[in-house]
């Protein structure tokens, strides 16, 4: 109940708050009872177990310690364990005297609690005047039955409401954490977007540049197969001009212009050799002297 000032408080009221206080504190008692004597059962097991494996610890030192000298590092390992092992008793140890300080402040508090109780049993007295007074009730049980009832039906209220409040929160915070990754994955598709637009661009940039350059092949090409045309078709006038001026016959087809040119050149090269047989020798005159 909530705490209230005594000047405010009906008696029963104060009886039911007094009553409910001391069986709530004995509850709470048996309960740390109950667990402290499990953790000292726990505890005296543990400490046992941990004798036990220093005392297999200490043995295995002993009869390896060869091979614990080669293998440094196991022995550290089980050293290190070891030492967490005591680490975790003096734990538990000191956890086994914290709840003894405890049981004794329960205790003392106990003494206080039954002092009140002592001190308030004239509000029982009050309560069983109510009793007799009223007919909805037959014993003062059952009064302090159905306060408890009333307090238990507004807490699981309060934390129903609770849980509610609670469930709204996550899913608020669920909303807002899918909001904050659906930007991020906007942002993030933008980005590449942007990198594939790029990538685009510099694409169509390259393909200008080589269709330009394939243009400019092409143009090249042209060029090159005009010259060809044209050089054929001077080697195959100048290859008939020959063969008929000197009355050559030949089965040279007029497509092979490789063979037209050696023809061409043994011509020239007959020729040559005959303008040089009939044209006169002119004698070198020294003029050292």
């Amino acid at each position: 109940m909530p705490d209230r000032e005594d000047d405010f408080l009906t008696p029963a009221t104060r009886l039911l708050e007094k009553k409910r206080e001391m069986i709530e504190v004995e509850q709470a008692l048996n309960t740390q009872k109950e667990e402290f004597q499990m953790k000292t059962e726990s505890l005296q097991q543990r400490r046992a177990e941990l004798e036990h494996k220093e005392e297999k610890l200490k043995d295995s030192l002993f009869k390896f310690d060869k091979f614990l000298k080669e293998n440094d590092s196991k022995r550290k390992r089980a050293l290190r364990k070891a030492g967490e092992e005591r680490q975790l008793a003096v734990q538990k140890e000191r956890e086994a005297m914290r709840l003894r300080a405890e049981n004794m402040q329960l205790q003392s508090r106990k003494e206080r609690l039954v002092h009140r109780q002592e001190r308030n049993s004239l509000y029982q007295h009050y309560l069983q005047g109510v009793l007799e007074r009223t007919e909805e009730f037959q014993e003062v049980q059952e009064m302090i039955d159905r306060f408890n009832t009333l307090m238990a039906t507004q807490g699981k209220l309060l934390q129903r409401e609770l849980e509610h409040q609670e469930k709204t929160e996550r899913e608020k915070a669920r909303l807002l954490h899918y909001q904050e990754e659906a930007h991020s994955q906007i942002l993030e598709l933008n980005n590449q977007l942007a990198d594939l637009q790029a990538q685009l661009e510099k694409a169509r940039a390259v393909v200008l540049e080589w269709e330009s350059h394939w243009a400019q092949i092409q143009n090249t090409a042209a060029e090159n197969t005009l010259r060809l045309g044209q050089i054929r078709m001077a080697t195959l006038n100048l290859f008939q001009i020959i063969t008929k001026q000197m009355h050559i016959k030949s089965d040279v087809s007029i497509e092979d212009t490789e063979l037209q040119l050696e023809k061409i050149k043994v011509c020239f090269m007959d020729l040559d050799a005959i303008y040089k047989d009939l044209t006169p020798q002119t004698p070198i005159v020294s003029i050292a002297n």
